[in-house]
């Protein structure tokens, strides 16, 4: 069992800039294919981004291409998303997810995920 936190959620306007945390308390962090989702309000969750457990291949989905980056820092158990370029459309609560089960070398759909983080709001103003 792992469990996930993410932080650094908030309000900010349009254009601008979060970075998002996430810190897994399962070792060793670097068995944990990880990625990103959000779900807004009345919509389904869905996919962001991902990065493989060494950390060199990342997946974004096509709405945040060029504005978010996904990277992790296996010493320190933790999965970042940088994301730049805000749009109101970004608002939503965003949720870390991770699979350490090996046929799945990354998370990019939700049937692929098998922990949650409890999830952190990002609300972006027009």
């Amino acid at each position: 069992q792992v469990q996930l936190v993410e932080s650094g959620g908030g309000l900010v306007q349009a254009g601008g800039s979060l970075r998002l945390s996430c810190v897994a308390s399962g070792r060793p962090f670097s068995n944990y294919a990880m990625g990103w989702f959000r779900q807004a309000p009345g919509k389904e969750r869905q996919f962001v981004a991902a990065i493989s457990r060494g950390g060199s291949t990342k997946s974004y989905a096509d709405s945040v291409k060029g504005r978010f980056t996904i990277s992790r820092d296996n010493a320190k158990n933790t999965a970042y998303l940088q994301m730049n370029s805000l749009k109101p459309e970004d608002t939503a609560d965003y949720y870390c997810a991770a699979n350490n089960q090996v046929l799945i070398s990354m998370v990019v759909n939700l049937a692929q995920v098998a922990y949650w983080g409890q999830g952190t709001q990002v609300t972006v103003s027009p």
